[in-house]
């Protein structure tokens, strides 16, 4: 029996046997909390995580000065009613403290802050607690995610952060387990498996534990899966429930009355192909929320598996339950409706972006209301009581579709949209008009805050339908590749995508005010009742901005980029701001990468923990890193037709990380910038995973020699390429 992937069943024998013996060496034990600063009052302030349940999180107003989960409270608003920081006093805050997480990958963390003592994640599904007044280290936990595992992660090693309850710490990790800390010490309680480990599955998301069950779900829908989100009982580990978010194999009885349903928006049309093989999709990788009076839990899942319907149902349908918000019973996982943004999606419009809810006044009338803006680029009010749609509108530019029809609640799709014999350049793309970024809803001002990207990509179906496990089965990125690079041959290169923070009315369905950021990529968003908005970018600036307004009233350029959002919490009377800080994701990967980020300009992305205070220091040094001067890369005769087939293979495997043409964001080495090392050992590296431990995994599964032999040509020509427009002879 391997301790680290335990079912459920030996999940309880482990917790009962630690139960008996404390003094048994725990699974990765985290360091003592007599490392961080004042071992008395830790001590006590850790004690407080053992009253932290469902009543205190529903009443999490009564305490204010904490932030006990994801979204704050099970509504997701992401609003502190902290309001000792306000628009006059704003101009004064400062650096309280920074913690350095000794990681180089992209930080989505929320903290979670429960009397003065902060749980944290970084990449890696890493867990550090911290004295939330100084910065100081209680206790560390590393899960050992196999760095093999990483190649599975199409957006990034990261992960959103943790859940607490009764005093324990619950984190996902990256490889699909579930692990239960003790609050106090950071030593393993029980670490369980929750996915096929002959599948692709990732967690990056974070729990969210209602009425005693931890709830996750998890991703891997690029590489061939079937989605699903699973509740398991927070003291023993032991499953209760799985609801699946697409059909499994139809020649097998369907697991509950919703997949029925489901098997009939699916075909296999007069083709062999079957989505139960490729999976299906449906991740529900990030986004839940909670409405204790009506007692439902509310699920965003993911694209299909693959992208295209043509190759994972050829003869149409919806294909339930992509796309869509799913209301279930915390209790059973039994469905309660559902309502689909993206019926049959072609393009990776989600539906796993933040989900909030509000009682809104509609029309003269209270409505509770759930709201959400996908990445398809409308924003959608629906009734939470019924999954009605009350409204529907785009948040920014749409090429895709004309409009939402009111009658069905169906997008009105414009001709020529999908895909097939013919590339789509549509408006948003799959990166999103919002990504998993999360927003803001400020009961003050009645906004909702979005941080909004503008960007085209172009669709492309394989020229012959197939589909290799494990590998990135989505659009075809060689023949975008091949687009990209023609126009920028003509002089004609795509538009860099723009980000927006948008505050919205969600009533009136209008912004009520915009700020253009410098780049794309930008982080989450959280609101205060001293009537700010905090936001930061991927060019390394955290500001404050009035939230009525949109007047930028403080920033600190920090040196380092955001994506994750910034929370609000109280010690000792005094309130504090913090942010995760570090450049990541699946924008950090390439997608919208530009030169502004901090780290295309100094080459390092360590990621760092701050806190603001009022009077705390204005300036913030970079951590310094050692400079490395571009080396020229091999004068060697490259093969044009090898470096041809190479240019797909890259394309098809490499570009998710490395990006489209070799546009490497500096998050992940740039390929062309490889050492002589790097170049002797293409195949150790591909085939033989000999830099695994670092993320690079290896491909040998899907790659052989032949196939390396053309990477290395079409990398090692573009590298030459580069040097010698960089180098010209005179």
């Amino acid at each position: 029996m391997n301790p680290r992937y335990l079912g459920p069943v030996e999940a309880v024998l482990v917790a009962v046997i630690l139960l008996l013996a404390p003094v048994m060496v725990a699974l990765h034990g985290g360091t003592s909390p007599m490392s961080a600063s004042g071992g008395e009052d830790i001590a006590t302030r850790l004690a407080a995580t053992d009253g932290v349940d469902g009543d205190k999180i529903i009443n999490a107003d009564a305490n204010p000065g904490d932030w006990l989960s994801n979204g704050r409270t099970y509504s997701e608003q992401r609003h502190s009613p902290l309001k000792a920081i306000d628009t006059s006093n704003v101009k004064d805050l400062g650096v309280a403290w920074q913690f350095r997480t000794n990681t180089v990958r992209g930080l989505e963390s929320t903290p979670i802050v429960v009397n003065g003592v902060m749980y944290v994640t970084g990449s890696w599904s890493k867990v550090w607690a911290l004295d939330a007044k100084t910065g100081a280290q209680i206790w560390a936990y590393d899960p050992q995610v196999p760095g093999q595992w990483g190649r599975f992660a199409c957006c990034d090693v990261v992960n959103r952060g943790v859940a607490l309850w009764k005093g324990a710490v619950y984190v996902g990790t990256l490889d699909g387990r579930l692990v239960k800390l003790d609050a106090k010490t950071g030593k393993p309680i029980w670490d369980i498996n929750t996915i096929d480990r002959q599948r692709p599955y990732t967690i990056t998301g974070a729990p969210r534990i209602v009425k005693g069950l931890v709830l996750i779900g998890n991703g891997g829908a690029e590489y061939g899966v079937r989605g699903y989100i699973t509740a398991y009982d927070a003291d023993t580990g032991r499953q209760v429930w799985r609801f699946y978010t697409v059909p499994g194999d139809p020649r097998q009885p369907p697991e509950d009355a919703a997949m029925a349903a489901a098997m009939k928006t699916w075909s296999t049309g007069n083709t062999d192909q079957k989505w139960w093989e490729q999976g299906g999709g449906g991740t529900a990788w990030d986004s839940m929320a909670y409405d204790p009076d009506l007692d439902l839990v509310y699920i965003g899942t993911g694209n299909g598996s693959s992208w295209n319907r043509n190759l994972r149902s050829p003869g149409g349908g919806d294909n339930l339950y992509l796309s869509s918000i799913v209301a279930l019973r915390p209790d059973t996982g039994e469905l309660v409706w559902y309502y689909q943004t993206t019926p049959g999606d072609d393009w990776d419009y989600t539906a796993t972006q933040h989900l909030i809810l509000a009682d809104l006044t509609i029309d003269g009338a209270p409505r509770k209301v759930i709201m959400q803006a996908p990445k398809n680029g409308f924003f959608y009010v629906i009734d939470r009581q019924t999954g009605k749609l009350i409204s529907a509108k785009p948040y920014t530019t749409i090429t895709w579709a004309s409009g939402v029809d009111m009658a069905t609640g169906k997008p009105i799709e414009n001709p020529g949209v999908r895909y097939g014999k013919l590339p789509s350049a549509q408006v948003p793309g799959p990166i999103g008009a919002h990504n998993w970024q999360p927003m803001s809803f400020d009961p003050q001002t009645g906004l909702v805050y979005i941080p909004v990207i503008d960007g085209s990509f172009i669709y492309a179906q394989h020229k012959e339908l197939s589909y290799v496990p494990g590998a990135w089965n989505v659009s075809d990125f060689a023949q975008l590749g091949q687009m990209v690079l023609a126009g920028i041959e003509k002089g004609q290169a795509p538009p860099p995508f723009k980000g927006f923070i948008r505050a919205w009315d969600p009533v009136a369905q209008k912004m009520a005010w915009q700020v253009e950021m410098t780049g794309a990529w930008n982080s989450g968003m959280l609101t205060t009742a001293g009537g700010l908005l905090f936001a930061g970018g991927s060019d390394g600036i955290f500001a404050a901005y009035n939230a009525k307004t949109g007047e930028k009233v403080w920033s600190l350029d920090l040196k380092t980029a955001m994506t994750a959002p910034a929370i609000s919490y109280e010690v000792d009377g005094e309130q504090y701001i913090a942010i995760a800080a570090a450049f990541g994701g699946s924008g950090g990967l390439g997608a919208t990468s530009d030169a502004n980020t901090p780290v295309m300009k100094n080459g390092n992305n360590e990621g760092r923990i701050f806190a603001f205070k009022v009077g705390g220091t204005k300036i913030v040094e970079p951590i310094k890193v050692e400079g490395t001067a571009t080396i020229a890369p091999p004068d060697e005769k490259v093969d044009p037709v090898l470096a041809k087939k190479g240019f797909d293979i890259y394309h098809r495997n490499c570009a998710v990380c490395h990006g489209v043409l070799l546009a490497s964001s500096r998050e992940v080495p740039d390929l062309r910038h490889s050492s002589p090392e790097i170049w002797a050992s293409y195949s150790d590296i591909i085939l033989g995973g000999a830099l695994k431990d670092k993320g690079m995994a290896s491909f040998a599964d899907i790659l052989n020699k032949d196939d390396v032999a053309a990477l290395r040509a079409y990398t090692l020509q573009s590298a030459q390429a580069e040097w010698a427009a960089a180098h010209p002879k005179k």
